[in-house]
């Protein structure tokens, strides 16, 4: 599972503030240590949105969990950020995307908005365009 690595600080009235060192722009409040990786994963979500639809760079996930508290990325966001990646990496738009898919643009920008449910041949798909490929890993923590 990836995920980013969260900051929790008791404020004064019994709540966390939770923060990332990798997004700065993310501060969230959560009543319970077990609540802030929830809110935190929802924050950290919209601020790559913002980052995505910016066209910004999107600082690097873990993929290895510590001591330190985290915020876990959806399978669908991390396929998402890799296709973002991926795009910026080869100095390719959204348009020429679209073209080498042969989809309309609001079919693409689908896939970069990480609030979309996208299937997972479209996003097979496009990946291909890019001359890529999506590989799975599975890992189990059931003994």
């Amino acid at each position: 599972m990836a995920h980013y690595r969260i900051e929790l600080t008791p404020d004064d009235n019994d709540t966390f503030l939770v923060t990332t060192p990798d997004l700065p722009e993310v501060t969230t409040f959560a009543g319970t240590v077990e609540e802030a990786s929830a809110v935190a994963s929802a924050a950290i979500e919209e601020a790559l949105s913002a980052r995505i639809s910016r066209g910004e760079r999107i600082p690097p996930w873990s993929d290895k969990k510590g001591k330190q508290p985290v915020a876990a990325l959806s399978s669908q966001t991390l396929l998402k950020l890799g296709l973002y990646n991926s795009l910026r990496l080869q100095g390719l738009t959204r348009a020429e995307l679209a073209r080498r898919l042969d989809w309309h643009r609001e079919q693409v920008d689908r896939l970069f908005r990480l609030d979309h449910a996208s299937k997972l041949d479209q996003l097979d798909a496009a990946f291909h365009a890019l001359g890529e490929e999506i590989r799975f890993e599975l890992f189990s923590d059931v003994a």
